[in-house]
């Protein structure tokens, strides 16, 4: 069964393919820059409910099952967004040095036969980062467009001293729930 991921992250597009599940990859933008949230679980589910509206709208789930998730970092109480600019990243990447990180995924997977949402979180417990390897991945530029400016498969590896969750869960997309849930479609 092909479904519909509607998000344009390649990462959440590697998840689905590793998985060996058939997807079609196109959204429409939702701006998650209204949502007022304090708990990281309310924002994450208002981005992703945005998200599935506005793509429910715009391609309906009839010909293949939507796909929609959204991630939120959170560490130290504070909820780290996507980096504006270089320093931006810098204060949120330096939040999390040194501490427990959560990743906090939700996904809407809606088929003609069921409609699922599912909020997965992921902590890492982080050692604290070297200076000179985090200005290094801040010039890469590869922080930007990323909840908390955090790439637990990329820059924040070498660091992880312990984990509890699934990694695709910090990765933006819990597949061990999806494929629980489309086994039943």
């Amino acid at each position: 069964m092909r479904i519909r991921l509607c998000s344009s992250s390649q990462t959440r597009a590697m998840l689905l393919e590793k998985a060996g599940i058939d997807f079609i990859q196109e959204s429409v933008d939702f701006d998650e820059e209204s949502i007022i949230a304090s708990c990281p679980k309310n924002f994450v589910y208002q981005a992703t409910l945005g998200k599935y509206e506005a793509n429910l709208k715009a391609f309906g789930y009839e010909d293949y099952p939507l796909l929609v998730a959204d991630t939120v970092v959170t560490s130290q109480g504070h909820i780290l967004r996507k980096a504006r600019c270089k320093d931006d990243a810098r204060n949120i990447l330096m939040t999390q040095s040194g501490n427990i990180t959560s990743i906090i995924t939700c996904m809407i997977y809606h088929s003609k036969k069921k409609k699922i949402i599912d909020i997965s979180k992921t902590d890492y417990l982080f050692d604290e980062f070297n200076q000179e390897s985090l200005e290094n991945y801040l010039d890469s530029g590869d922080w930007r467009g990323k909840a908390g400016a955090c790439m637990v498969e990329g820059f924040c590896k070498s660091y992880i001293k312990e984990v509890k969750g699934y990694e695709s869960t910090a990765m933006g997309l819990c597949v061990e729930v999806l494929q629980t849930f489309m086994g039943e479609s």
